[in-house]
């Protein structure tokens, strides 16, 4: 049991994505009497689960790597880490069909080498590459390490620019860093900063061997973001409110904020906002930020998701990349969605989606099952049982060159007032490891300022 003051302070944490949920349990882990608002019927904010007649279908394919110490540290506190497990070392199949000789499998790999010799021989047998530009790729690595992604000078440059700076041809950009960047970042080379893809590359690749080890969820992301969380926070003693919507937030005339919903007010010494830019804005008090129009100036970037489910299986490996082909990545959820009967379901999963958003699901369909047979030979002829589509069209925020000045930190000028969210100053592009981040932050300045003692769930941000 968590012991509590005999005067506990109250918050409230408006928004039940990750960040929100994470803001809830640390500040009722500190012993503060906490309440969570979330419009939404569910917790999990946009990476959820629904269901499809029998299937339990995730709104889009979501992973995490190794190095991303707050989505693990999330893991753990709900008791979900043994549903998402990692790999045991770095091992991405890519399949290029691009080739005027045909098709042609590869593989990322790493060793059990120190950093950075780990990638090396991985980088040696990676077929998709000529020597020349393998010999370019260790240039290009050994020059990323020494940048300081908080320099403020990357974030107003795109990636490709620095790439090409670099010697990385065009060929080097589609088989490596956009084929790693486009899943991190969502955005190709052209429209990425360069600050928030120092940040991928360097940590994911450069920070530790199995920094880029990857893991993802082995059931639905409901049971864990959800389920589980719901149970912690309950266990926690946070109060969660479901489907109530926030409409207001005032000071009242003791200095402490009120909560407006549909049906009531909540008066509460500390507020967490986890919402998304907009509603962020629409619900900031006057002179909270000193600009704070800029978050209108956070772009929303969508992932598009395509669903098939085919009679026969047709896809060997949990997932694999893809080159030569409008297919990025291709994902087995047969397992974590139920499917019964000896068929198999995947998920394509396609960042930047821009241009293929508002595509009806007809013409969709049209594009990615000749292209799902192309890359796996056992879909041909195979009969397809379902086909459905996902569409987040503000999965994140845009990662554009000049971001970084529009992203705000957590505290406001308004005391007792702390923002939360994958868009803030977190450091890193809009993930699931920049959104729990950003519930840390939140909470960390929330209990800075009542003098609640605490320690910071990550040494390296204490």
């Amino acid at each position: 049991m968590t012991h509590r003051s005999a005067r506990s302070s109250r918050a409230v944490v408006v928004g039940g994505g990750l960040a929100g949920v994470t803001a809830a349990l640390r500040l009722a882990d500190a012993g503060l009497d906490v309440t969570l608002l979330e419009g939404r019927p569910r917790l999990g904010g946009l990476a959820f689960s629904f269901r499809r007649g029998d299937l339990s279908v995730d709104n889009g394919q979501h992973v995490y790597l190794r190095c991303c110490t707050g989505y693990r540290w999330f893991l753990d506190r709900i008791e979900g880490s043994h549903l998402a497990p990692l790999q045991d070392r770095l091992d991405v199949p890519v399949l290029d069909v691009g080739r005027p000789a045909g098709p042609r499998l590869g593989r990322l790999r790493r060793t059990a080498l120190p950093v950075p010799l780990h990638l090396a021989g991985g980088l040696a047998a990676y077929p998709h590459l000529s020597l020349t530009e393998k010999a370019g790729v260790a240039r290009a690595a050994l020059a990323l390490g020494r940048l300081d992604p908080a320099d403020p000078a990357l974030d107003g440059i795109d990636f490709a620019t620095w790439l090409h700076r670099h010697g990385q041809s065009p060929r080097t950009v589609e088989a490596l860093w956009d084929l790693v960047g486009v899943a991190t970042l969502n955005a190709t080379a052209p429209n990425a900063s360069m600050a928030l893809a120092a940040t991928v590359f360097k940590t994911g690749l450069l920070s530790d061997p199995g920094a880029a080890d990857i893991g993802w969820a082995a059931v639905p992301l409901g049971d864990l973001h959800d389920t589980l969380a719901r149970k912690a926070l309950e266990s926690a003693g946070v109060g969660i409110h479901v489907r109530t919507r926030v409409s207001s937030l005032t000071r009242t005339e003791d200095g402490r904020w009120s909560v407006g919903t549909d049906g009531e007010r909540i008066d509460a010494d500390t507020v967490v906002l986890a919402v998304p830019q907009g509603e962020t804005h629409r619900l900031l008090p006057d002179g909270a930020l000193g600009d704070p129009d800029r978050l209108l100036g956070l772009a929303d970037a969508p992932i598009l998701n395509v669903h098939v489910v085919y009679d026969r299986k047709v896809l060997r490996r949990p997932f694999f990349a893809a080159l030569g082909s409008p297919v990025q990545w291709v994902f087995d959820r047969t397992g974590s969605s139920g499917l019964q009967g000896g068929g198999q379901y995947v998920a394509v999963s396609q960042s930047a989606a821009g241009d293929e958003i508002d595509l009806p699901v007809a013409e969709l369909r049209r594009r990615y099952l000749p292209e799902l047979e192309r890359l796996l030979p056992a879909a041909r002829g195979a009969g397809v049982q379902d086909f459905f589509v996902t569409r987040e069209r503000n999965a994140t925020f845009a990662p554009a060159p000049g971001v970084g000045r529009l992203r705000p930190g957590t505290r406001t000028r308004a005391p007792g007032l702390f923002l939360a969210g994958a868009w803030t100053a977190t450091g890193w592009p809009a993930t699931m490891e920049g959104a729990v981040r950003s519930g840390f932050g939140a909470a960390h300045g929330a209990l800075q300022a009542l003098g609640r003692p605490h320690e910071h769930p990550l040494q390296e941000a204490a």
